[in-house]
């Protein structure tokens, strides 16, 4: 049965344009990882800072392996050394408005996009779409 992960990251309006080119710059990276099924990043409309951050994939055990490999693993960890360079630069120390890097930092040097981050698991009970011809 298939799982869903979604991120939901708290990320202020002059951020909004900053975290969807992050996004794009890190394409293709998990997609190649087995058990990956479907990624999708959603743009608040209204009422929202949240963006959602939605991953499927083939089982619990595929995305735990994900979070495990050096690939997730480097690219938060560039994510969080970006946030506490961010942090000692403005006088702060830490870098820990954010989450563990989801989404943000990226290696572009400009600290965390969002401002926090939380975790949210389903399981997939019913699925519905139509084929795309």
């Amino acid at each position: 049965m298939s799982v869903v992960k979604i991120n939901a990251l708290a990320v202020p309006a002059e951020m909004r344009e900053e975290l969807e080119r992050r996004f794009a710059g890190r394409a293709g990276m998990v997609e190649s990882s087995d058990g990956f099924e479907w990624f999708e990043l959603l743009r608040p409309m209204e009422g929202t800072d949240r963006y959602l951050v939605y991953t499927r994939w083939r089982s619990e055990e595929d995305f735990q392996r994900w979070q495990e490999s050096q690939a997730f693993q480097a690219g938060h960890a560039r994510a969080a050394g970006d946030a506490a360079a961010q942090g000692a630069a403005e006088g702060h120390g830490h870098g820990q408005a954010a989450g563990p890097g989801h989404g943000q930092g990226h290696g572009h040097g400009q600290g965390p996009a969002a401002t926090g981050s939380e975790l949210w698991s389903f399981e997939v009970v019913q699925s519905a779409g139509r084929k795309q011809a």
